[in-house]
């Protein structure tokens, strides 16, 4: 058995990574701690709080008691709002606290794309422009290029959270461009695991959703491939792109 521990901020979408448990059909077990969030708020300023060492921390002993090998701090915004180095020392200070190898979902948003081979993304996101653009800053000092981008205007995770796919995919689509090579859709407040491939389909290449690489990132952390292709290519992927692995540890500074 495996198991990846998961703080999530609030609630929103934390019933995809049941889901997802379901979608693996392996011995793979996602115990999840949801967090407090503060204000529910998609601004730089109540991400950035969102994302404090304090608030992250407090299901660490949760987690550990329930067997974690791995722990995934399951917010883009709470990683991303922080900058490139800000979420490296965030998912750090995490590890030290709880003894194991830990990261974020926006950290794993990278690792990722790499994984994929990819170098040029279109960004499908429900935030406001701004916030949108922050994540496309932190991609961009990790050497992605975001060809593209669409912002869904959502003022909050709640909001976010309310969404029908419907509304999920007219975004991807108004996002996609033909020079992105992947499309990711950056918030783990949406409800995307039962219809990864579908969109996938649609766009003719490769989506990652939050959700999904927040899975994938604490199953690498825990040296843990899986084939569940119901997930999308991310986990299709049998051997990983020559020189796309990523170191694994305690500290996960690249």
């Amino acid at each position: 058995m495996t198991t990846v521990g998961l703080l999530y901020p609030g609630h929103a979408a934390e019933d995809d990574f049941p889901r997802i448990e379901i979608l693996l059909d392996t011995d793979i077990r996602l115990p999840l701690f949801s967090t407090d969030p503060g204000e529910d708020a998609y601004r730089p300023d109540a991400l950035r709080e969102r994302g404090a060492a304090g608030r992250i921390a407090e299901g660490v002993e949760e987690l550990r008691l329930a067997g974690a090998e791995a722990l995934v701090w399951a917010s883009t915004g709470g990683s991303f709002g922080l900058g490139w180095e800000g979420a490296h020392e965030q998912a750090a200070a995490l590890a030290r606290t709880a003894g194991l190898p830990a990261s974020s979902t926006s950290v794993g948003f990278v690792h990722a794309v790499r994984e994929l081979g990819a170098r040029r993304v279109a960004v499908a996101a429900p935030y406001p422009e701004d916030v949108t653009g922050l994540f496309a800053q932190f991609l961009a000092s990790a050497g992605v290029e975001v060809v593209a981008a669409a912002s869904g205007g959502a003022a909050s995770s709640a909001e976010a959270g309310s969404w029908e796919p419907e509304r999920v995919k007219r975004l991807v689509l108004e996002a996609d461009d033909p020079d992105a090579e992947v499309v990711l859709i950056p918030d783990t407040s949406l409800h995307t695991a039962a219809y990864v491939p579908e969109l996938e389909e649609a766009l003719g290449k490769p989506v990652l959703t939050a959700c999904q690489v927040t899975v994938w990132e604490g199953l690498r952390l825990a040296d843990r491939r899986m084939w569940a292709p119901r997930l999308g290519t991310l986990f299709a992927t049998r051997e990983p792109v020559r020189g796309s692995q990523e170191p694994k540890g305690i500290e996960v500074r690249e």
